[in-house]
C-alpha cells in the first residue's frame, strides 16, 4: 500500500472526503469490536477458568492483559501513525486484531489465551487512535460535530447490549465452542472492516518531523509490567519479598521514563502537559474512578456467577440495567447538561453513582443466596446512570486548559491513562477480592469493594474542584 503525499483532488469535495460516511462506518466498526471484547471477556472469565484451568489470578489476566497493552499502545501508536500512514497502521490493527482474536478462540491453555489477549490489546492501540484521527480529517468542520451523532448512541447500544451477547453466546455453545465464540465472533466482523478499510480509508500525508522515543517507550512499559504483575500474583504467592521488589522497582523505572522524557527530543508524552494544573487534576480523576470502576465490574461479575450461582445468560441480563443506566447518563450529559453546567455534572455523576453502590453494598449486606436479579436492577441502574453523566463531558473539560498544540497528545494520554487506570483496578481491586473471600465470604468481600469504590470516587470528587469549570467550546472537534 503507498500513501499519498498529497491528497487526490478527485477524492474530495467542499464537504470534505468522498467516502467520509464510510470512514465513519469503518471506525464505528472497531471501535464497537473493542468495547464488546472488553465487556464479554469481564462476563466470561468464570467459564475460561473451569475450561482452561489456571488459578483464580486467571481472570484477572484475562482483562488486565488486554488492557494494560491497550494502555501502553495507545501512548506510542498516534506518533507511528504519523510517521507511517494512519490508513496502513489501522489495516495493520484491523487485521492483527482479528487474527489475534482467532488465536484466543483456539487458545489451547490459560497461559497462551493470555498472551494472546496482550496481543488483541497492542493491535486494538494501533487501530483506534488512527480511526478517530481519519473521521477529523474526512469531514468539513462544519460538519464534523454531526458526523459523530451517531456515534453515541451506537456505541451506548453496544455497552447495553454487550452483556447479553456475552451470556447468550455463552449460554448456547455454538458447534461446541463455549466461551470460545466470544472471540470467534470477532473473525468475521474483523475481516469486513479491514476490506472496508482498505478500499475506503483515506490516504492522508505522512508528518515527516514526527518521531517515536523508543527509550521511553521501553521505559513505560517495564515499569507498567513490573507494577501491574505483583499485584495480580502476589496473593496467590503469598506476597513473597520479590512482589514488593518489582513494585519499588517500578517505580525507580517510572522516574527513569521522566527524566527520560524530559531529556528527549521526541517524548513519548509531551511535559508540557504536565504544567497545567487542571489537566493534572484530571489524570487524577481518571486514574482513581477507573481504578474503582473497572475493578468493580469485574467483582461485581465475580459474584453473581460464583457468589450466587447465576448463569452466564443471567448474569449479562442482570448487568444490563447498568451499562442501560450508562448509556441514557451519556446520552442526557452529552447532549444537554455538560455543556450547561460543566464540571458540576461530574460531581453529580459522582454522588449518584456512589448513591447507587451504597444502596447495592447495603442490599447485598442483609441479603442470601436467594437474591435475583431484579432485586439489584434499581440501584444497578442509578450507579450506571451516574457513570454515564461522567463520560461525556469529561475529556472536553479536562482538555479546555491545553492550547491547540496539546489537545491531540494530551487527548492520546487520557486515554492511555483511563486504559490502564482499568488494568490496574482489575489487579488491584481483584487481589483485594480474592483475598477476602475465603475469610468473609462472597457477600461480604463484595460488600467491602463496594465501600471501597466508594472511597475511590470521594478522592475523585475532591479532585473535580481542581478541573476547569467547562469545556472549552470545540475541544472535542
Amino acid at each position: 500500500m503507498t500513501t499519498n503525499t498529497v491528497r487526490d483532488p478527485d477524492l474530495y469535495d467542499e464537504r470534505g472526503y468522498r467516502f467520509r460516511w464510510m470512514v465513519m462506518a469503518v471506525v464505528i466498526i472497531a471501535d464497537v469490536m473493542d468495547l464488546l471484547d472488553a465487556t464479554i471477556a469481564n462476563l466470561a472469565g468464570p467459564s475460561i477458568r473451569e475450561d482452561l484451568g489456571g488459578s483464580a489470578s486467571t481472570l484477572q489476566w484475562v482483562l488486565a492483559a488486554y488492557t494494560m497493552s491497550f494502555a501502553i499502545g495507545l501512548v506510542v501508536s498516534a506518533r507511528v501513525g504519523d510517521q507511517v500512514g494512519r490508513k496502513r497502521m489501522f489495516v495493520i490493527g484491523m487485521v492483527g486484531f482479528t487474527l489475534a482474536s482467532l488465536l484466543c478462540g483456539l487458545a489451547p491453555t490459560a497461559g497462551l489465551l493470555i498472551a494472546f489477549r496482550v496481543l488483541q490489546g497492542l493491535f486494538g492501540a494501533v487501530m483506534i487512535p488512527q480511526g478517530l484521527a481519519m473521521v477529523k480529517q474526512s469531514f468539513a468542520p462544519e460538519d464534523l460535530q454531526k458526523a459523530f451523532i451517531p456515534f453515541g448512541p451506537i456505541m451506548g447500544l453496544a455497552a447495553v447490549l454487550g452483556p447479553i451477547l456475552a451470556g447468550v453466546l455463552l449460554d448456547a455453545d455454538l458447534f461446541g465452542t463455549g466461551w470460545r465464540m466470544i472471540f470467534l465472533i470477532n473473525v468475521p466482523v474483523g475481516v469486513v472492516g479491514a476490506v472496508l478499510a482498505w478500499r475506503y480509508l483515506p490516504d492522508v500525508p505522512r508528518n515527516p518531523e514526527a518521531r517515536l522515543d523508543p527509550v521511553g517507550a521501553v521505559l513505560l512499559t517495564v515499569a507498567s509490567a513490573l507494577l501491574i504483575y505483583p499485584l495480580v500474583q502476589g496473593r496467590e504467592h503469598d506476597w513473597p519479598w520479590w512482589c514488593f521488589a518489582m513494585m519499588a522497582a517500578s517505580a525507580v523505572v517510572f522516574g527513569l521514563f521522566v527524566l527520560s522524557e524530559r531529556r528527549s527530543r521526541n517524548p513519548v508524552i509531551e511535559p508540557s502537559l504536565f504544567t497545567h494544573r487542571g489537566y493534572v487534576a484530571g489524570v487524577t480523576f481518571i486514574g482513581v474512578f477507573f481504578v474503582a470502576m473497572s475493578g468493580t465490574m469485574l467483582i461485581f461479575n465475580l459474584f453473581l456467577q460464583l457468589g450466587l450461582g447465576f448463569e452466564p445468560l443471567k448474569t449479562g441480563i442482570t448487568m444490563t440495567p447498568w451499562a442501560l443506566g450508562m448509556a441514557i447518563g451519556a446520552a442526557a450529559s452529552g447532549a444537554a447538561l455538560g455543556p450547561r453546567f460543566g464540571r458540576r455534572v461530574l460531581h453529580a455523576g459522582l454522588l449518584i453513582s456512589a448513591a447507587g453502590i451504597a444502596w447495592l453494598a447495603w442490599t447485598i449486606g442483609g441479603a442470601d443466596a436467594s437474591l435475583g436479579g431484579w432485586d439489584l436492577a434499581p440501584m444497578t441502574l442509578l450507579a450506571g446512570f451516574g457513570s454515564g453523566l461522567i463520560f461525556a463531558p469529561l475529556f472536553d473539560i479536562i482538555l479546555s486548559d491545553l492550547d491547540d498544540r496539546e489537545v491531540g497528545t494530551g487527548s492520546g494520554v487520557l486515554n492511555a491513562v483511563q486504559q490502564f487506570a482499568g488494568a490496574l483496578g482489575v489487579a488491584l481491586l481483584g487481589t483485594l477480592f480474592l483475598q477476602w473471600v475465603p475469610e468473609d465470604g462472597w457477600f461480604e468481600a463484595t460488600r467491602t469493594i463496594l465501600w471501597v469504590t466508594i472511597g475511590c470516587y470521594a478522592l475523585a470528587f475532591a479532585a473535580v474542584f481542581l478541573l476547569p469549570r467547562f469545556a472549552r467550546e470545540g475541544v472535542g472537534e
